[in-house]
Parts: structure tokens; sequence; C-alpha cells
């Protein structure tokens, strides 16, 4: 049976429905204590280290899902629905780089993650996770202002109408990291047979890193739906999660650890799974993309229609504050980009958004 555990605070600094947080299991579980509750919203501005006036870099975008930044600054930029994927520079002009075929754009399906290789300037490499028609996949492709032949290198992971997982990262051992979705069937999560709720770890080439806890793919399990990846400057790595019903979560993330879908959503403190760093109600967030930057994670928040910093204290989460709560509406993905600004993209032509005029766009954010 599924436990989820509530932890009430005093109504004093948000309504109740909003004061849920979690603290960390054991040290074994990347232990931080208890998460202090979400701050309320504030207007966006220096203040406190927060973000700057957003500007809006380019617009009338389908659907961007994630963004790479290659050397000399221009992104990469993929569109689920389209399956194209952009060159987007610092200035907001766009050009097509290329359009993936064969991609099987339906529910929270398509083309979804893309990574620039560590060794671009000598390999010119590209990584892209798309739902094909029987799986979701990695290719892999040359980049020289086209994009080239794909090569399929990571197969076979499970696809569905829903949580497809699909960002890819690498990390600071030049790895690539996967994350994968249980596609809406929870037992393929702690099914370590299956490559589904999963964060995979795999060589450039896509075979099992050196080191992986199994001998396979999998670096941790127990996954229902992870959509975003980040490290810190000591390189510990943090995943975002989407909940089911009740808890959203951040995640501090350790080789070869089980995170609890589906037995446990939120805080267990059950023996074997390890419990998130923190949470939230799912209508506060539903994170997606997250990144690193002056000391603190920001999440981009789907459902939750804002942005999340969460300062870090050597792997402690502070207090979580909101900021552009509502202004934009989804939000999918959070770069840090070469300069030190975040790029952060809307998600309201995805289907369950509101669009406006120019929807969906990329916004730079400065940050204090």
């Amino acid at each position: 049976m599924r436990q989820h555990t509530t932890i009430l605070v005093p109504a004093v600094l948000v309504s109740a429905a909003a004061l849920l947080a979690a603290c960390s299991s054991s040290p074994s579980g990347g232990g931080a204590g208890r998460t202090p509750p979400p701050a309320s919203s504030t207007p966006s501005g220096t203040a406190s280290g927060g973000p700057g006036t957003p500007r809006t870099v380019t617009d009338d975008l389908e659907v961007p899902w994630a963004v790479a930044f290659l050397p000399g600054g221009d992104a990469l930029v993929t569109e689920r629905d389209t399956a194209r994927l952009l060159r987007v520079t610092p200035s907001g002009r766009k050009a097509a780089a290329g359009t993936v075929p064969g991609v099987d754009a339906q529910g929270e399906g398509g083309l979804l993650g893309v990574a620039v290789s560590p060794s671009y300037r000598t390999d010119h490499f590209v990584y892209l996770y798309y739902t094909a028609a029987s799986d979701n996949r990695v290719v892999r492709a040359t980049y020289d202002g086209r994009l080239g032949d794909l090569e399929p290198i990571v197969t076979g992971i499970p696809k569905g109408a829903v949580h497809n997982g699909g960002r890819l990262a690498f990390g600071p051992d030049k790895m690539l990291y996967v994350t994968t979705g249980e596609t809406g069937e929870g037992g393929k999560a702690q099914d370590k047979d299956s490559l589904g709720g999963k964060i995979l770890r795999v060589t450039p080439e896509g075979a099992p890193a050196p080191g992986n806890p199994f001998g396979t793919r999998i670096w941790t399990y127990g996954h229902r739906n992870v959509q975003g990846l980040a490290w810190d400057g000591a390189g510990r790595m943090y995943a975002t999660e989407f909940g089911q019903d009740h808890f959203d979560e951040i995640n501090l993330i350790g080789k070869g650890r089980n995170y609890g879908w589906p037995e446990v959503e939120g805080v267990g403190h059950r023996k074997g799974f390890t419990d998130p760093l923190l949470t939230w109600t799912t209508d506060q967030a539903s994170p997606s993309g997250l990144a690193y930057a002056n000391g603190s994670l920001w999440a981009a928040a789907l459902r939750g229609e804002r942005l999340w910093r969460i300062p870090l204290d050597n792997g402690k989460a502070g207090r979580p504050i909101a900021r552009l709560q509502g202004r934009y509406g989804r939000l999918r993905a959070v770069v840090r980009t070469p300069d030190g600004s975040l790029w952060l993209t809307t998600s309201n032509q995805d289907g369950r958004g509101a669009p406006k005029p120019g929807d969906d766009r990329i916004l730079d954010i400065p940050l204090g």
C-alpha cells in the first residue's frame, strides 16, 4: 500500500494547504533534516538575490521542451510536438537546425531532451531523447549547422501517453544521465529489468557507465516521472519528481538508491527507500526543469505556474521561494546560461495551459 506523510506547519506563513514540507531520511538517504515551509510569492526583483526583470528572448514556439547551450552561447531548443530542433541566439534569432524523423508526438511524448557533448568542440555530437513508434530512445548525431544522421544509443525505454521522462544531462563525470518515466504503470519503477521509472547513467556511446550499481544502465530507481536534473558546485546531483495526488518532490540523488514509487509518495520514513529532500503539494509545483545557480536550485513548475528558488547549504534545502507566480503560465525548462542568467521556457501550448499571444516563449532572467 502506498504511504503518504503530511507535515502541517503554522498558518501564519501561508495558507495551510500550501504549507507542506518534507524532511530527508537517515544519512543513507542523503538526509538534510526538515525543509522549511514554502515562502509566499514575492514580486520579481533583485531583492534577497532574487531574479531580475524577465526579458523575452524569442516567442511563437510550440512546446519548447529542453534547452542546451553550444560553445559560443547559442542554444539548441527542442519542440515536443513538431519534432523540430531550433538554434536560438542570445539575441533571440532562431533558425531551424533539423527535424527529427520518426517522432511519435502523442500525449506527453514527442521530441523531449537535448544535450551537447562535453567534447563538442572536437566531436560535434548532440544527444536527443524522443518518443518513437515502439519506445522512447536516446540518439546522437553530429551537428554542424544542420543535424546529421541519427545513431540510436539507448533504445527500449517504455513509452506511454503519460510519464515519458525525457531529460538528458551530462554530469561532472562526463557521463550521460537519462531520466525515464513509468508510463503510468507504477510497477516498472521497482522493476530493475525495466528502463522505466529510472535515472540511467551511460557512456557517450550509450553503454552502462563504469561504476553503475547493478552492472546495467540503471543509476537509481523507484521514480514516477523525472524531468529535471542538476548538480551543485560540489557535484551533488538533484532531480525533480512528479507526484500523483499529494506530493511533488526534489530528491538528492545517490548511486543505487530506491526513491520509493509506487510504494511511497513523499516522505515515508521506510527502510529501503530514500525520502525526498523537500516536497510540495501538487497544485504548487508539478516540477519539470531544474537548474543550479547562485547557490540555489531553480525549479520550473507546470501546474504551479511559478519558478521555485530553493537555497542550498551543503546539500540541505532552505526555505523555497516562489517567483513569477502566474505571470507566464506553465513553465517547463530552466537552464543556466553561459553568462550566468537563467533561460526559462513556457509550456502553454501543451494542451494543459491557456496560451497567450506569442506563446510559447523563452525568457531570460538575470540573477542578482
